[in-house]
């Protein structure tokens, strides 16, 4: 794919590439602390500072199976945060989110004397897709904990699924009333934007419309970002044409096939992430070199006009 085959003026946000360059980046965490803020807002969550964590977690054993997060970080008061984008239709989706959610119960066990208390684990799930069509109410946000059922009371306070389902999101630019419904515009539209629409023109929006420039990226980001574009746009195309002809048989085969293709390309993206920072180092210390060297042959061309100096005074 070349540069002009891209004519979106922003990167898509529900590609590998563009998720993780908008809201998996250092820089970027003010982007992602503002969004779990505004989509948390309603159980009083305030966070102030989040740290990525190793995205990748392993079993407990060579059988056991890996799993990669698209975002795994915890806040400053140690709860765990994992932020799921889902492309496309999945059958087990539910069962994912409880699966992912036990490796942030995990880690926190300790060995020796421990009372079992635990901090809160949010697992929350980005959706370009409807979980249940037959659901006539167009959810958008779902938020869910394990429940007594009986009292209809919350048994376990600190366990919370969210999901959000893009395509129930119909507001347009007239209609956003929240900085939520500002947020969730930007990821679904955003691909589609010539320009910041004016009510998005903040400082937090300006930044993620900086980031997202498909035109600020360097040539190699570039090509990871095109290269991650056509993954999403074939497995999309794929699985939805599975489920819309009703082949959930075939989804449940390609579903191993596709989990293994995308942890390939993002040990590629990761190895293309390392060869680049060898390489940025690697001209750093060139440069640390040079630098030096241009230093000590000043120092010796110093020294050498002092010694001439001297031995023409010596002379006098």
């Amino acid at each position: 794919m070349c540069d002009n085959e891209v004519k979106e003026k922003f990167i898509n946000p529900f590609t590998d590439f563009g998720f993780k360059n908008i809201f998996g980046e250092e820089a970027n965490k003010d982007l992602l602390i503002d969004f779990l803020n505004e989509l948390l807002r309603s159980q009083n969550q305030q966070i102030k500072d989040l740290v990525f964590k190793k995205n990748e977690k392993l079993g407990n054993s060579g059988l056991d199976r890996n799993v990669v997060f698209d975002l795994f970080c915890e806040n400053d008061k140690g709860e765990k945060f994992t932020v799921e984008l889902q492309k496309a239709k999945q059958t087990f989706f539910k069962d994912r989110m409880l699966y992912y959610s036990s490796f942030s119960i995990q880690e926190q066990g300790l060995k020796g004397d421990w009372n079992y208390q635990l901090k809160a684990v949010y697992v929350i799930g980005i959706l370009d897709f409807i979980i249940d069509e037959s659901n006539k109410e167009k959810i958008v946000v779902s938020k869910n904990k394990i429940m007594d059922i009986e009292r209809s009371k919350i048994f376990y306070d600190k366990l919370t699924f969210i999901t959000i389902q893009m395509p129930n999101f119909t507001k347009n630019e007239n209609e956003l009333e929240t900085n939520f419904d500002k947020w969730l515009y930007v990821i679904k539209n955003l691909k589609h934007l010539e320009r910041i629409p004016e009510r998005l023109q903040t400082k937090i929006f300006e930044k993620l419309f900086n980031t997202a420039s498909y035109f600020a990226l360097s040539k190699e980001d570039k090509f990871i970002y095109e290269e991650s574009l056509k993954y999403y746009n074939d497995l999309k195309n794929s699985l939805d044409t599975a489920f819309d002809d009703g082949k959930e048989e075939k989804e449940k085969e390609l579903i191993p096939i596709i989990e293994e293709e995308r942890r390939q390309k993002e040990e590629e993206r990761r190895q293309k992430e390392e060869e680049r920072r060898q390489k940025e180092e690697e001209r750093r210390q060139k440069e640390e070199e040079r630098n030096l060297r241009i230093e000590k042959e000043l120092e010796i061309t110093k020294l050498l006009e002092k010694i001439e100096e001297l031995n023409k005074n010596k002379i006098l």
